[in-house]
């Protein structure tokens, strides 16, 4: 089955500040804020939505085709994908731009400034889909060019493609009417928690009107586990346990690329989050969003450590 996935593809530029933000930002002065911070150390890793979910999909055997936009500097990232067997057939690259990059400065009190530049990113992927087979494929939109994010939507319903809509960074500039359109007709909604309370203040939708408007919704709670709510029933799925936390930027990427291929792989829908659990656990023991990887033994094995023996997979 083919999965597309699109979303975001970036930088992400991780710089350790040793002191703290507040001994040298003065309240009173804010209005004319003048500050530079001395950092220890820079990290770059390679990151974004789409990239984070469609690694995770390379790791469990799965060859996802990433829809996104990247710019002129991204060389290295094709050798990035090449390495990791994802097909660089749905990138879009534009010559005058750069990728979109995120910067974080992190202080010793883990408060973080961050700038984000969307680069290419402001570009739609104008991915040519000829070759779609819709009973033989499922597709993720995740958080990324806004044109891509309202539009595949309808594309995917007029041509039966199912679909999971995960707004996730995006709905702040995503209208309640565009919110509402993407949901209708959705094989899932997937946000955390705190997003998903963010749907019901945009929309104005109570919960249950919410979970009306797709087949299933599944909503994560960090470490307390997921719920999938679907036809009035819910199912509450634990987290993995963890060796230890070291980040846990990019979990829900790793959480939907496990789902996804339980989804692949005709698991059921609790088992899928099962296994979207695991993937999860091992992106948080890692530093960066593309830093985890394990083979399908190590994967099964913990999973089963966690959840028992299942129809793991077929």
């Amino acid at each position: 089955m083919k999965i597309y996935i699109s979303g975001s593809v970036a930088f992400d530029k991780i710089l350790n500040f040793s002191g703290k933000f507040s001994d040298h930002i003065l309240p009173e002065k804010v209005h004319m804020l003048n500050v530079s911070f001395m950092v220890d150390d820079m990290q770059e890793f390679f990151g974004g939505t789409a990239l984070n979910i469609g690694y995770t999909l390379s790791l469990l055997g799965k060859l996802p085709v990433v829809l996104s936009s990247v710019g002129k500097d991204f060389d290295r990232g094709k050798e990035f994908f090449k390495k990791n067997n994802l097909s660089f057939e749905g990138i879009r690259v534009i010559e005058d731009s750069f990728t979109a990059g995120c910067f974080i400065t992190t202080d010793s009190d883990s408060n973080q400034i961050t700038g984000f530049n969307p680069g290419a990113m402001q570009h739609p992927c104008d991915y040519n889909f000829s070759s779609l087979e819709a009973n033989n494929s499922i597709a993720i939109v995740s958080p990324g060019n806004l044109a891509d994010m309202v539009n595949l939507p309808n594309f995917y319903k007029e041509k039966k493609v199912p679909y999971i809509f995960d707004p996730g960074q995006q709905l702040p500039v995503l209208s309640a009417e565009q919110t509402i359109s993407c949901l209708t007709g959705a094989a899932f909604l997937m946000c955390n928690d705190y997003e998903f309370e963010m749907i019901k203040n945009k929309t104005g939708l109570s919960e249950e009107e919410i979970h009306a408007l797709v087949a299933a919704s599944v909503i994560t709670y960090g470490a307390e586990g997921s719920k999938i709510f679907e036809s009035g029933k819910v199912i509450s799925i634990s987290a993995a346990s963890i060796v230890k936390v070291m980040d846990p930027t990019g979990a829900g990427d790793a959480f939907r690329a496990g789902f996804l291929a339980g989804l692949v792989n005709k698991l059921s829908l609790e088992n899928a989050a099962k296994l979207g659990s695991v993937c999860a656990a091992y992106c948080v023991e890692q530093k960066g969003t593309l830093e985890h990887s394990f083979s399908l033994e190590d994967l099964k094995k913990r999973y089963e450590e966690n959840f028992g023996a299942s129809d793991f997979w077929k």
